[in-house]
């Protein structure tokens, strides 16, 4: 080792230079610089998997911006993987980056990802991704210990015994007294590596029977690599590692002993690649084994030149403001005097974050959490994505959607966003088969962030949110081709021979037109066509049809031919017709609430295919409507669906007041069984049927003399449906019920006027007509530029703008 040229001093100890670090620190980031400047090695060694070397020089590319982690999965099953995340505050990054800048060779020491994803699930492994100790605290950080032995839990968090032995109740914050608020090049720049590898020394031999057999054969590993450095460089050689390694790095040991416990390891084929990564993934709260609590705070502390605190206070009160709070000069003035008062008070060296965020509730948020959450979320975790370079390794699949993401304008982000499509602009239309041919290979970088409705629109509305691993999704799906388009397709066809249910191969039709597939809609519609055939259960076909005629109406926006798909809708819709009868006599409860759903689905399917301008058989709507005659009339029908027949022919106009009412009063008379009459309303007047009762006395007259007939003894087992029933009304709708009720249905006028209930009325009211007549022709867009009519004017349109509007 050569003399600091700045700091006067020199590597005391012998051998190589031993440099343990906490994972994520920026305290040990900064001391690993520092060290390294001052002895000057001719090598740099970091833990981490050997296969990674040649993928070290992307470091210095001007394209790479931490956070990254290594990926490295299997060959043949990429869904076999692990990460080593790195931040640009991580002591392994800095390390790396102070070889690439002095030309000084750089490699990594830990035991190789194919033995590490070889071993498998093993106790206190792999975890989530993440091999098992990639972290100063080493090991299956912050799990719970679930009663093992305390050796056990030492060694899942030995920085947390120093701190409890240094007086502090949260590891955290003793690691930042100690290392994070130190300036680095201060003294001695080698005296905290010294006193923390005798500070884990001490712990490793308190608990030297707790020692994990896989720490040992990955200390083994990392010994025989440095001295495979020392042969090459000699002592002049810095090992950047997990503090909790470095006493057994330290430890002379035969090449025999080391090489024995690596002997007949499982070994599989593996690939690596640097991938982007997110400070939210580094954090505790995203189950990450080596997390921090607060990546976004740690960088700000790595990067912040000097003043921190009173650039993170200006940064809190920046977002603030974007959030419509009044927060000034002087609050940030404020808070900055705060967190330096609590530092002194509590006999921190530095106001740290538990300081800084009393401060900021205190003086920016007036004592509330919720600003302080969004505080949190924004700054203290943060939502930085990382970038890798083209020139990264990748699989052909993930080299696609690239292009993609690039041609189509759709960068990657951490934070989740709206995104807002209109499919008739190319651009939009291209994002949207992007995002639906991704979500049809696995990968859910996007998500619909409303249902689709049975009518079809040319929006669409996705939540968009990049995640770290679903770089392993895109690896994993690339076996279904290069492309995306490939991929996808060979996917889709796939899955339609796979499927198990028909429901199945229609919703997979479907996802083919999203996701604009027309070689896979082929074989989609042979597989389809076959299941179709062959389907004997209503239910199945009901829940078919109704994907498959929203498909149909795709064809118009997408520029897609759904042609074949009009025949094998009207032959679903066919055979629903003259099987619903018989498979609705009969059935229970449940079995009949079941059923009242499927009839409602295939209403509003029938009712779309009707308007879609495809081959589609005249007269298809009209026999619908004969059957859902057929299921009112029927005594054998549960009164639940019998009900519901009755209400969507009502709501189709295809009977009228008189008849349902005369339906009604057949299903509330005194032969019927109460508990068959209260489902009988349960189906007419559930799903928004109040208002019915209110405009249509009749109704609500036969109700209320079927209710107030029903005998005691029967009462209390209707109750809960009639319950459920008017519980679903809005309160407005209950409201005006009662006050009909307490009046006494049909007496004293028609409707609810009589009732004295605002807003209704024998005639229109024109003075509160007046009032509204503004509003309404603003929202109608019929008030044109220039002055309107005089007060107390009207015009010979207003009355019917006034009924329209209601």
């Amino acid at each position: 080792m050569t003399e600091a040229g700045t700091a006067g001093v020199r590597w005391p100890g012998t051998g190589p230079l031993l440099l343990g670090v906490r994972h994520h620190g920026p305290g040990s980031a900064r001391a690993v610089r520092a060290a390294l400047e001052a002895a000057r090695p001719r090598a740099v060694l970091v833990e981490g998997p050997p296969e990674a070397d040649a993928l070290i020089p992307l470091a210095a590319d001007e394209d790479m911006r931490p956070p990254v982690a290594l990926l490295a999965h299997a060959v043949d099953d990429p869904g076999r993987s692990a990460f080593w995340p790195l931040a640009g505050f991580s002591p392994e990054w800095v390390a790396l980056r102070w070889a690439l800048e002095h030309g000084v060779p750089a490699r990594f020491i830990d035991l190789p990802a194919a033995h590490m994803l070889a071993w498998g699930d093993e106790p206190d492994g792999q975890q989530d991704g993440q091999p098992d100790g990639h972290c100063a605290e080493e090991g299956a950080a912050q799990r719970p210990s679930g009663g093992r032995p305390p050796g056990a839990e030492v060694r899942a968090d030995p920085l947390a015994a120093l701190a409890e032995a240094a007086g502090y109740d949260d590891p955290e914050r003793w690691w930042e007294d100690v290392v994070e608020h130190r300036g680095a090049g201060k003294g001695d720049v080698f005296a905290p590596f010294l006193a923390l590898e005798e500070a884990m020394g001490a712990l490793r031999e308190a608990y030297e029977d707790e020692d994990h057999d896989r720490d040992l054969v990955r200390e083994a590993a990392m010994r025989l690599r440095v001295r495979a450095a020392r042969r090459e460089f000699g002592d002049a050689v810095a090992v950047v590692c997990g503090a909790w390694h470095v006493p057994a790095l330290r430890q002379r040991t035969t090449v025999a002993a080391d090489r024995a416990l690596l002997k007949g390891l499982p070994r599989i084929r593996t690939d690596m690649t640097w991938v982007p990564w997110t400070h939210r993934r580094l954090s505790r709260a995203s189950g990450y084994g080596a997390g921090i609590a607060s990546p976004g705070w740690y960088a700000h502390l790595f990067g912040a030149p000097d003043r921190p605190v009173e650039r993170w206070m200006t940064r809190v009160a920046g977002l603030l403001r974007e959030e419509d709070r009044i927060v000034s000069s002087a609050h940030v003035i404020e808070a900055v005097r705060l967190a330096g008062t609590l530092a002194a008070l509590r006999g921190r060296p530095l106001p740290g974050l538990s300081e800084t965020t009393d401060a900021v509730r205190a003086v920016m948020c007036d004592g509330s959490d919720v600003p302080l959450a969004l505080v949190h979320d924004r700054l203290v975790v943060g939502d930085v994505l990382g970038e890798v370079p083209q020139a990264a390794p990748a699989v052909p699949l993930q080299r696609d959607l690239t292009r993609l993401q690039r041609r189509l304008r759709l960068r990657p982000e951490a934070r989740e966003r709206q995104l807002e499509l209109d499919l008739r602009k190319e651009t939009d239309a291209g994002r949207s088969r992007l995002l639906h041919r991704l979500r049809l290979l696995g990968v859910g970088w996007g998500e619909p962030a409303v249902p689709r409705s049975g009518t079809g629109t040319f929006r669409e509305t996705w939540r968009l949110c990049w995640e770290p691993e679903l770089a392993v999704r895109v690896a994993e799906a690339g076996v279904w081709g290069t492309t995306v388009l490939a991929a996808a397709t060979a996917k889709a066809e796939a899955d339609a021979v796979a499927a198990r249910t028909l429901a199945e191969v229609t919703a997979l039709a479907e996802h083919c037109l999203l996701a604009g597939l027309p070689d896979a809609l082929p074989v989609v519609m042979r597989v389809l066509a076959d299941r179709a055939a062959l389907a004997a259960d209503v239910g199945h076909l009901a829940q078919a049809l109704p994907a498959l005629v929203r498909s149909l109406r795709y064809g118009d926006v997408r520029g897609t031919d759904t042609g074949a798909l009009a025949g094998v809708a009207a032959g679903l819709a066919e055979r629903i017709f003259v099987g619903l009868p018989p498979a609705c006599a009969a059935l229970d409860a449940d079995a009949a609430d079941e059923m009242r759903r499927h009839v409602e689905a295939v209403h509003g399917a029938v009712a779309l295919l009707g308007d879609t301008p495809a081959a589609v058989p005249e007269g298809l709507r009209a026999r619908w409507h004969g059957v859902l005659r057929g299921l009112a009339g029927r005594d054998t029908v549960p009164g639940l669906l019998r009900g519901r027949a009755v209400r969507l022919l009502l709501d189709d106009g295809e009977i009228g007041q008189e008849q349902a009412a005369r339906l009604m009063g057949l299903a509330l008379s005194p032969g019927t069984p109460p508990a068959d009459a209260a489902a009988w309303i349960e189906g007419f007047v559930g799903g928004g049927g109040g208002m019915l009762l209110v405009h249509d006395e009749r109704l609500l007259g036969l109700v209320d003399a079927w209710l107030t007939g029903v005998p005691g003894e029967a009462f209390t087992g209707v109750l809960p449906l009639l319950r459920r029933t008017f519980s679903a009304y809005e309160p407005g709708v209950r409201r005006t019920l009662g006050e009909l009720v307490r009046r006494g249905p049909g007496r004293g006028g028609t409707g609810a006027a009589a009732a004295g209930v605002p807003g209704f009325a024998e005639d229109l009211d024109r003075e509160r007509a007046d009032a509204v007549m503004p509003v309404v022709r603003l929202l109608l867009g019929l008030d044109a530029p220039g002055p309107g009519p005089a007060a107390g004017e009207r015009n010979d349109n207003d009355a019917g703008l006034v009924g329209a509007a209601g």
